[in-house]
């Protein structure tokens, strides 16, 4: 099986379990997003710059890898027409649910953003991509995409693990694996993934994920960290995460 069909079972079943990243706004939620109060998360814990998004009213948005019911609802209530890509069923059926219990619609593609992108070239005013690159062993082709079907002056907001969570154990106290993490490179790996429960999970630098963003053309224009809310690391205020802000040419 490959490794993105493996990831969406598994990302499906934390759903059914769940899982925090797949738990659907309230309808209170929503109410106040309407109102103009809201926030949403690129990474754990930080919200994103309000002043990252610009005026919402009438931007046609791509939620990448963002289903859960979470995050486009909210830009819907601001204004936005928005369509979601993601592989897991059950995202996208949260997504769906959201839409149908307040009224609006929204596009939903169930598809593996590694592939070439289901959409026109510059189709879209902004794109939000949460953490989800390390669930992939290629972030260059992703980027690429987004630039593609980016208008120009179009943005694209990202959320990205930086690796530090791929050394150290489950208790964050002892380091236990060298970087890159691999598992398609690693039969152990692979196998400990699995036991795990974990997906089939990748460790990229800042580096690999700045440089693929401005090697496809986008000019960066700001960007944050953030830790994981929780555990060890978290409590040593060790960065773990960066939000990244940047502008297609």
């Amino acid at each position: 099986m490959d490794y993105q069909e493996i990831n969406s079972k598994i990302i499906d079943d934390w759903c059914k379990g769940g899982w925090e990243w797949g738990m659907p706004i309230s309808h209170e939620i929503y109410q106040e997003a309407m109102q103009g109060r809201w926030n949403v998360y690129l990474t754990p814990t930080k919200p994103v710059p309000h002043e990252w998004f610009g005026k919402m009213q009438g931007k046609k948005i791509l939620g990448l890898a963002s289903g859960g019911g979470q995050q486009l609802p909210i830009f819907t209530a601001l204004g936005a027409s928005c369509t979601l890509l993601d592989y897991s069923a059950e995202q996208c059926g949260s997504e769906r649910a959201v839409a149908e219990r307040e009224g609006y619609s929204v596009e939903i593609v169930q598809a593996d953003m590694t592939k070439p992108l289901p959409f026109k070239d510059e189709e879209f005013d902004l794109i939000f991509h949460p953490v989800s690159n390390c669930y992939v062993e290629k972030v260059e082709p992703i980027f690429k995409e987004c630039y593609r079907v980016l208008k120009k002056g179009g943005i694209l907001l990202c959320g990205l693990d930086i690796g530090f969570n791929y050394v150290f154990d489950d208790e964050e106290t002892r380091v236990v694996h060298a970087l890159p993490f691999n598992p398609l490179k690693d039969e152990v790996l692979y196998q400990e993934c699995l036991k795990n429960n974990a997906g089939i999970q990748f460790s990229h630098t800042v580096g690999e994920q700045i440089s693929g963003q401005l090697k496809a053309g986008f000019t960066l224009t700001d960007l944050y960290d953030d830790t994981n809310g929780v555990g060890n690391l978290h409590d040593h205020n060790i960065p773990t995460f960066i939000a990244t802000r940047a502008i297609r040419g």
